[in-house]
């Protein structure tokens, strides 16, 4: 592949979430600023909303990481799609409670258990749900219920809900409309600004190893626009339009290639312009 023709050391353009990338855009600063306001606060139930490839899982697993350094108990459910009790359970192994103890002793019961041992410990308790539009209605109750447990001082266990903007729409439902009126804090990722996207490039490729600037000003210019500073599309873009440039023998991305690229992307915006040029 392109590696050593680049410099690199590995592939700055990968869809994994790795938190060693994290970009701190203005949208994604302005939500973790948020995130850390509130759970410092003890507030119990926080939303974070962000379009497909907005940066919401990459942003989760930061915060996870930052949470537990701090001593946090923390537990991640990444598929919430899960009835009360699955979605009790997995909260319970995640906060490392006994889960067959707890089969005959009462998920809830176990969970309440946990957690008071836990807040006896000085250990404060979140979860962070991510794709939280997936939760079934009745879980979401269940979620309103855990948010009731509380010592004198504060909540027992803080819940972040990370999803897309269907969790608006599902939290409009009249049937949960008391959990929707616990959210104390909320915020919406934004995409990356035209500014932001070539510090975006530039600090990516950085930290493959990258010796050299691999992107052209215009390419730049070029993602973003055909990205809308989406981080994942812009990802998928950059990563091919440097296997394109490789193919030349080119030591930079230029425009041509961002273009090529953009042919075969869905979901890319291109220019009339760009589409009628030749490859």
């Amino acid at each position: 592949m392109y590696l050593a023709h680049f410099g690199l050391r590995e592939f700055p353009f990968g869809l994994t979430p790795d938190t060693g990338y994290f970009f701190p855009g203005a949208g994604t600063q302005a939500a973790l600023n948020t995130l850390l306001v509130a759970l410092d606060a003890g507030e119990g139930l926080i939303k974070i909303v962000g379009e497909v490839g907005s940066g919401k899982t990459l942003l989760c697993r930061y915060l996870l990481n930052q949470l537990e350094a701090e001593g946090w108990a923390a537990a991640y459910i990444p598929n919430p799609h899960l009835t009360p009790a699955a979605l009790n359970q997995a909260l319970l192994g995640e906060l490392g409670g006994d889960v067959k103890r707890s089969l005959a002793y009462g998920l809830t019961k176990a969970l309440e258990a946990r957690l008071l041992d836990l807040a006896r410990d000085g250990r404060r308790a979140v979860a962070l749900i991510d794709e939280a539009q997936a939760i079934p209605l009745e879980s979401l109750e269940a979620l309103r219920l855990i948010t009731n447990l509380e010592t004198e001082k504060r909540k027992l266990l803080q819940i972040v809900l990370f999803g897309q903007p269907e969790l608006d729409a599902r939290l409009d439902d009249p049937a949960v409309r008391q959990i929707k009126s616990r959210i104390a804090f909320h915020d919406q990722l934004t995409p990356l600004s035209g500014a932001e996207t070539p510090a975006y490039l530039t600090h990516r490729a950085a930290l493959a190893g990258a010796p050299r600037p691999l992107f052209q000003a215009a390419a730049a210019r070029k993602l973003h626009r055909a990205s809308r500073g989406t981080p994942r599309l812009l990802n998928v873009l950059a990563h091919k339009a440097l296997l394109l440039a490789y193919g030349e023998g080119a030591e930079q991305v230029a425009p041509r290639h961002v273009r090529q690229a953009g042919r075969d992307t869905p979901g890319t915006r291109l220019s009339l312009f760009d589409r009628l040029l030749p490859a």
